[in-house]
């Protein structure tokens, strides 16, 4: 069952400033991606999405991403959960474009970026 849980969730400045400060990142159009082992948690992987205001003035757009965004994660995030074994991971989503992708289109940038993290997280 694809769902996206409230356990699934990061929800809390402590542990986003960790992730930021101590987390390796790297690039996967459009999206930067941060992510920190953890050892404690109760799901394999924990994720936050961002969308600069910088970028996006309006909340309409912002949130438009962030709903798009978390869509595609919810549709493959099994691509991530089946290659950590009993790693557990918290992932940062920064979408960096200038350009608001469209559903299809993000989907398939989606897949690209869990693809990534998925080889990074094994080493």
């Amino acid at each position: 069952m694809k769902t996206f849980s409230k356990e699934e969730r990061i929800c809390g400045k402590i542990t986003i400033d960790e992730l930021v400060a101590k987390g390796k990142s790297f690039n996967s159009f459009p999206f930067r991606i941060v992510w920190l082992e953890v050892k404690e948690s109760t799901v394999a992987v924990k994720v936050v999405i961002s969308v600069p205001k910088r970028i996006f003035k309006r909340a309409v757009d912002r949130n438009r991403l962030k709903r798009l965004t978390r869509e595609g994660y919810r549709m493959n995030k099994e691509i991530l959960s089946e290659s950590l074994k009993s790693k557990k991971v918290n992932v940062l989503f920064v979408y960096t474009a200038k350009t608001i992708l469209e559903g299809n289109e993000m989907q398939e940038k989606m897949v690209e970026a869990l693809t990534l993290l998925a080889k990074k997280t094994l080493h």
